[in-house]
């Protein structure tokens, strides 16, 4: 045994990604003594700018944007009391099929061995007994999230670290509510097409293909603050309209795919750290 405190390491793609997926467990690991340390992978830039701004807009600056969007995040971190923020800095690539997604020295267009290698040496120097990412296609195919998963399992790889690894993930049972949510708090928002209803109903995991169910409830709070610290984006936070009691209802619960587990700990679990306390 030694007096090192159990780790968390979650990797992000963008600024904002970490409150909206995994803010709960950021918050209450990091209550329970837990050292939570967050990477994230991109800086930014393809978010809106000041006023609503698009990327490719006149008036959107990107450098300008990723400077804003830094100073949200150490916010939002502070409201997670997240231990350790490390950015990796890349140029956000935008959404799939984007400009950004072919430009030299964005995220997407980093060799995923320099990626793995830059990740891996955080690895070595934080030891994280927990690791959290996303699944293989970015949970929803962005392309950012898609390269964040690939260095963090080819960044396993390359050191002698065991830790817990997780996939973020949602019940598909979840999926219709939060549609049905959606529409409550949007009256403008048209019904999705047969192809992108088809599209959202293979987001996340059929219930009893979860592995975790942690219950973030007594955090709601803290979530949904950390995502308001990311107000330059708060037209694309849709949570942020329900209000604290809505959103605790809706995300109260934060679930994953555990894919490699040194413990032997049985499934279906409510901690990301059994096994290892």
């Amino acid at each position: 045994m030694t007096d090192r405190p159990l780790t968390l390491m979650a990797v992000h793609a963008h600024p904002d990604d970490e409150a909206t997926g995994t803010g709960g467990v950021l918050a209450r690991y990091a209550a329970e003594g837990v050292r939570t340390v967050l990477v994230t992978c991109t800086d930014g830039g393809c978010g809106d700018g000041p006023g609503g701004v698009k990327p490719g807009e006149p008036g959107h600056d990107p450098v300008a944007v990723a400077r804003m969007r830094r100073d949200e995040l150490e916010a939002s971190c502070e409201v997670l009391k997240i231990s350790d923020l490390e950015i990796l800095d890349y140029a956000d690539s935008g959404m799939a099929g984007w400009p950004g997604n072919d430009a030299p020295g964005s995220f997407w267009q980093t060799p995923v061995e320099e990626g793995a290698a830059r990740l891996a040496e955080l690895m070595r120097h934080y030891r994280p007994d927990v690791v959290v990412t996303y699944d293989e296609n970015g949970f929803y195919g962005h392309p950012d999230h898609i390269q964040a998963h690939r260095i963090t399992m080819a960044a396993l790889k390359l050191t002698d670290l065991t830790p817990k690894v997780y996939w973020t993930t949602v019940p598909r049972s979840q999926m219709a509510r939060f549609g049905e949510v959606m529409r409550e708090f949007a009256d403008d928002m048209p019904e999705p097409d047969p192809a992108e209803a088809a599209a959202l109903a293979e987001i996340g995991l059929p219930d009893d293909e979860i592995t975790t169910w942690v219950d973030t409830t007594a955090y709601s709070d803290q979530k949904y603050d950390a995502l308001s610290a990311h107000a330059s984006q708060g037209e694309n936070i849709f949570f942020l309209r329900m209000g604290k009691e809505r959103f605790a209802e809706l995300m109260g619960t934060e679930t994953f795919l555990r894919v490699q587990d040194p413990t032997g700990a049985p499934t279906p679990e409510d901690d990301l750290f059994a096994g290892l306390r």
